[in-house]
């Protein structure tokens, strides 16, 4: 029977896998309610936290990394109700990464290698590198995660697979999904399919190279139908989790004027289009029939939600397995070219844009 992981606990204890980490790394951070929850997950698993295991730091671990931004911020939950607001926003962040994580799990496990996962910004990417690469033979880093000087230092002596976003160097490894494609065929899809006129799209922080991308793909779109196409998003929201959907939705409508309300939004992730489902409830919008909401990931929530959510579905699952089949490739032969892969994606119809 393989050893109990962090995904295991985070499943059982019904928190995301950056709440896990934080329990291990941090635990006056998380609620005592919830801290004592993945606490008593972890003893009925078996489950050790790879943090412990420092005797693993030798040349030879038998370990791969990931090492992924944990967005949450635990310095600013003050009281009970805002720990609570912070919690679930870091569970909807999460589900994007928990499903790469299961991906390199399942290859890595195949492979005979365990897994090692850092979520946390905490102290400087340095701080997150300085965890990772000292304890394993490999690791994948989700792109922006660490800066890429960074990599290209660590990278003479280990191997890296960069997941997500452009290739930023160009002897390592990568792997990106086709956002900007999506996105274009989504945004076609409102046009030519529904005859929507006046779209907005809210996108992430500049930093994102995953978000700017599905910008371009949604330009493009506006381009070839003759709308007007802006040099920017409508928005862009500083995280892009649910509360920061709902806050760029209320901005929209309140600053449109009469007959200038878009009839669709389009998010740069699903995280945030759930989020505007709940603003535009909330404000007695009707979706689809006034304002069609779509977004971007295919996360699992995304098909519960009412209206069921229209999205594109990139492989999320698959980008952690082929992270580790690179990795484990690389190790095998270190001499070898690069490679570099670029995974499709498929747009989902469903009840947000008026189909299914």
């Amino acid at each position: 029977m393989s050893a109990p992981t962090v995904y295991d606990v985070a499943e059982r204890s019904g928190v995301s896998i950056a709440t896990v980490s934080r329990v291990y790394r941090n635990p006056d951070s998380v609620r005592a309610q919830t801290r004592d929850r993945v606490l008593e997950a972890a003893r009925a698993l078996g489950y050790v936290p790879s943090g412990n295991a420092r005797g693993l730091a030798s040349r030879t671990t038998g370990v791969l990394g990931l090492c992924f931004p944990d967005y949450a911020d635990p310095d600013a939950e003050t009281d009970a109700q805002a720990e609570a607001d912070a919690e679930a926003d870091d569970s909807a962040a999460m589900l994007y990464s928990d499903q790469i994580i299961r991906g390199m799990e399942r290859a890595a496990r195949r492979h005979g290698y365990a897994l090692l996962i850092a979520a946390s910004l905490v102290g400087g990417p340095e701080s997150l590198v300085a965890k990772v690469a000292g304890r394993v033979d490999g690791f994948a880093v989700l792109a922006k995660t660490v800066p890429t000087e960074d990599l290209e230092v660590i990278s003479r002596r280990l191997p890296v697979v960069m997941l997500a976003g452009p290739r930023e160097i160009d002897h390592l490894d990568h792997i990106e999904v086709a956002n900007s494609d999506g996105e274009r065929e989504l945004a076609r899809h409102l046009i030519a399919d529904h005859g929507l006129r006046r779209l907005a799209f809210v996108g992430g922080e500049r930093e994102s190279p995953d978000a700017e991308a599905r910008f371009r793909g949604y330009q493009e779109a506006c381009r070839e139908a003759g709308l007007p196409v802006t040099g920017e998003p409508d928005l862009r929201a500083e995280m892009m989790t649910r509360a920061e959907g709902e806050r760029t939705t209320d901005a929209l409508l309140d600053r449109a004027g009469p007959g200038e309300r878009p009839q669709a939004i389009l998010f740069a992730n699903d995280q945030m289009a759930i989020g505007a489902l709940h603003a535009l409830e909330r404000r007695g919008v009707r979706v689809p029939e006034e304002i069609a909401v779509t977004g971007f990931d295919g996360i699992p929530l995304s098909r519960i939600v009412r209206p069921s959510l229209t999205t594109v579905r990139q492989p999320m699952r698959r980008l952690g397995e082929e992270a580790v089949d690179l990795l484990v490739h690389r190790l095998r032969d270190p001499a070898r070219d690069p490679v570099s892969l670029m995974l499709p994606v498929s747009v989902v119809h469903r009840a947000s844009c008026g189909c299914g």
